[in-house]
């Protein structure tokens, strides 16, 4: 099975910040599109630390259920 964690994503160009997040230090994640592994996510409080990678179809499925409100708790 292939790695799962970039131990530094720091070391990674052109993360972008969730359209939830705002400038007044909430809860904060960034997504790295295009990324050859998946799609790395991590803390945008702590871009120096890891990043979390999900495969490509699995961070789509988890966006469409976020989007059409369809996730239960």
């Amino acid at each position: 099975m292939a790695d799962r964690a970039i131990p530094n994503a720091g070391t990674l160009k052109g993360w972008r910040k969730s359209s939830y997040s705002n400038d007044q230090g909430g809860s904060c994640l960034e997504v790295l599109d295009d990324h050859p592994a998946g799609v790395p996510v991590r803390d945008s409080k702590a871009p120096e630390g890891p990043a979390v990678v999900f495969p490509s179809a699995d961070w789509r499925a988890f966006v469409a259920a976020v989007k059409s409100r369809s996730l239960s708790a």
